[in-house]
């Protein structure tokens, strides 16, 4: 099965860009207007983080994330047949910090957040760095479809850390020089678990593990966020979230994360995630103080 589905999708990437995104236009239509797919969430969450927009303000953003979206998956079949020229034709960026961290020999760890496109940033991250590229992910229940995305992930030299499995992972690569990106605006599997940040107006529980990661070893940590420049097009800008987190308090390096994501958000809040349950968890007082 697995063979079937990886020669139909490969087949399908041999596309032109221009054909494959008549295609996302038209899964677009289906998801917003017939389909709605997960629309009460994605205004709900609009409603939350932008009140003090219109209705009418908000559904074009909504329209432009529907739009994104539906792009996002139909660049990743094309990563299928990309080559590395493609890629990095379609995807740009300064990796001056990791260079100069490199040469320092520090490993770092990059926090990203769901920002299309991810996928394509997997991809170009070890074309661009010589530091060992590790990508912490959840695994897909499927099987097949783990196989698929697996395959996609790891063809320019990705090395996958599976999220249920991280530490165990990580120790065949403890005297390596490498960069362990992670996708941290994810909620804790349970709410007591995580930093409690007001985010985007509403109290929101943040993973305490690339903090407390980055803390242990003294690891510099690098923000990352995805821009759109055009259909097709983007570039990744890196700032230095923290270079010595061990001189921080707990919570303090969680906190620049989260409020350089809020501004990131709030400055294209169409690239960013707005199906995604974020705000499942409700607040309760045992899951201690909510930080500003």
């Amino acid at each position: 099965m697995y063979y079937l589905a990886y020669g139909i999708l490969w087949l399908i990437s041999l596309l032109p860009l221009r054909v494959l995104y008549l295609l996302s236009d038209l899964v677009y239509a289906i998801l917003f207007y017939i389909g709605r797919y997960r629309r009460d969430v994605v205004e709900e969450n609009l409603k939350f983080a932008f009140p003090e927009k219109t209705d009418k303000e908000r559904k074009i953003i909504a329209k432009k994330f529907y739009h994104n979206f539906t792009d996002n998956f139909i660049e990743v079949i094309k990563l299928a047949s990309a080559s590395p020229k493609y890629i990095l034709k379609h995807f740009k960026g300064d990796y001056s910090v990791f260079e100069k961290l490199y040469s320092e020999k520090r490993r770092c760890q990059s926090l990203l957040a769901h920002n299309f496109n991810w996928e394509w940033a997997c991809l170009a991250g070890p074309l661009e760095m010589r530091q060992n590229f590790l990508v912490v992910y959840m695994p897909i229940l499927n099987k097949v479809v783990n196989r698929l995305f697996m395959k996609l992930r790891t063809k320019t030299g990705a090395i996958l850390l599976p999220a249920t499995n991280m530490r165990t992972a990580l120790v065949p690569h403890r005297n390596e020089i490498y960069n362990l990106v992670l996708v941290a605006d994810q909620s804790p599997g349970h709410p007591e678990n995580g930093w409690w940040f007001n985010f985007l107006n509403r109290p929101a529980p943040f993973l305490k593990a690339p903090e407390s990661g980055a803390r242990r070893g003294n690891t510099p940590v690098v923000f990352a966020k995805l821009i759109r420049e055009r259909r097709g097009y983007y570039k990744v800008i890196f700032e230095m979230g923290e270079e010595n987190p061990a001189s921080l308090q707990p919570g303090e390096l969680t906190k620049k994360y989260v409020r350089y994501l809020e501004a990131f958000i709030k400055e294209k809040p169409e690239m960013w995630l707005w199906s995604h349950k974020r705000w499942k968890w409700d607040w309760k007082p045992e899951y201690g103080a909510v930080r500003e």
